[in-house]
């Protein structure tokens, strides 16, 4: 088979709609109200594929959404229909995903029979609740259900696009996990500001005892949690490690730091590592500034109490803005913060209830909702 053109996910995903599938649906299910988009788990959803992502997961595919009583009365008929009727390629990509080693069906194929295709046909409560553990579209979203949520599974369901809705619901619903609500967005800053201050003393004393290694580790940690936390500024849901570069390269911060955190990935030496740290420090420190979330807090570094390892000591920051939280639901948490800021255990932020288990474990409040 010869290799078509790239055509970007979205793209490809919003054409497959409207000249493939609509079609289809309005001639076999006359006047049946539905929604379509491509939502969920594929680097087209965050904006990252590329032509190495056709090899896997990526495709033809999309999400349509029937109310309950439609999808009890017609969901199987409508994946035979696509399977019988759908064409063999679309913009020369097949639509047929055969299995993969790992018992998936991830990958395009030609095929003569019917095609195994990627539309998933669901209802909204259903695919809200497989993804987060809760349903947006039925009310309001609680504080643990924003706490028990992988900030990768927030960027996966309010990314992509919807392309009809039909419905009316997926639209609302995603707009309604756009962003944390104010405190607790407050809240999670500091709690990615008390990571920082946890650890940001280690890059020296790992370097005063000549272990280059252990000090070069525990930057990188630290080159993470910045840059998650300048994705937290930007009110971006930081994605999972794969792409979290990509994502942060788009915030406002990104020209000024990826050389300096690059710089002190690539230092040798102790001090020569400290600096590039403190000077990413200061900028993310003035970029919090720029904000005008908090009172202005020196941005500048300084010696760790006696010793001589220079650092924000970043719970200045923590402090400032759980000083802003006004409601005390969220003043009364711990500083554990969403679970991907605590854990970061796949097994655990892949499946939902165990995500949701975990951070009731921690959190007093978690029982709510």
């Amino acid at each position: 088979m010869t290799t078509p053109p790239f055509i970007p996910g979205l793209e490809l995903s919003r054409r497959f709609h409207l000249d493939a599938v609509r079609p289809l649906l309005e001639d076999a299910c006359p006047g049946v109200v539905y929604s379509a988009g491509r939502l969920g788990s594929g680097s087209e959803v965050l904006g990252f594929d590329t032509p190495r992502s056709a090899d896997h997961e990526w495709g033809p595919r999309l999400t349509v959404f029937l109310h309950p009583r439609d999808r009890a009365r017609l969901g199987t008929g409508i994946e035979v229909l696509l399977a019988e009727r759908l064409p063999k390629t679309f913009c020369g990509y097949p639509t047929h995903f055969a299995g993969t080693d790992d018992g998936g069906i991830g990958v395009m194929r030609e095929t003569h029979g019917p095609v195994h295709h990627r539309v998933e046909v669901t209802d909204p409560g259903t695919w809200f609740t497989e993804r987060l553990g809760f349903d947006p579209c039925g009310g309001e979203v609680t504080t643990a259900d924003w706490l028990g949520t992988p900030s990768q599974r927030l960027a996966e369901v309010t990314g992509g696009a919807v392309f009809h809705d039909g419905l009316g619901v997926i639209a609302p619903a995603r707009a309604r996990l756009d962003r944390y609500p104010h405190d607790l967005w407050l809240h999670l800053l500091a709690c990615q500001w008390q990571r920082v201050s946890q650890e940001e003393a280690f890059v020296g004393r790992c370097g005063e005892v000549g272990d280059d290694l252990g000090a070069a580790v525990v930057a990188a940690r630290l080159a993470r949690d910045l840059m998650r936390l300048c994705l937290l500024m930007y009110r971006r849901y930081p994605p999972y490690n794969k792409w979290l570069g990509s994502a942060f390269a788009r915030t406002p911060w990104a020209a000024d730091l990826t050389p300096v955190l690059t710089a002190a990935l690539a230092a040798t030496g102790r001090h020569a590592r400290e600096q590039h740290m403190a000077r990413a420090y200061e900028t993310v420190a003035a970029a919090h500034n720029t904000l005008g979330l908090t009172d202005p807090v020196d941005p500048t570094t300084r010696p760790y109490h006696s010793r001589p390892f220079q650092v924000l000591h970043a719970e200045r920051f923590t402090e400032a803005l759980l000083a802003r939280v006004d409601d005390p639901a969220v003043r009364a948490l711990p500083l554990t913060g969403a679970v991907d800021q605590f854990a970061d255990s796949t097994e655990i932020l892949d499946r939902p209830e165990l995500a949701r288990a975990m951070t009731w474990a921690v959190t007093p409040a978690g029982h709510e909702g």
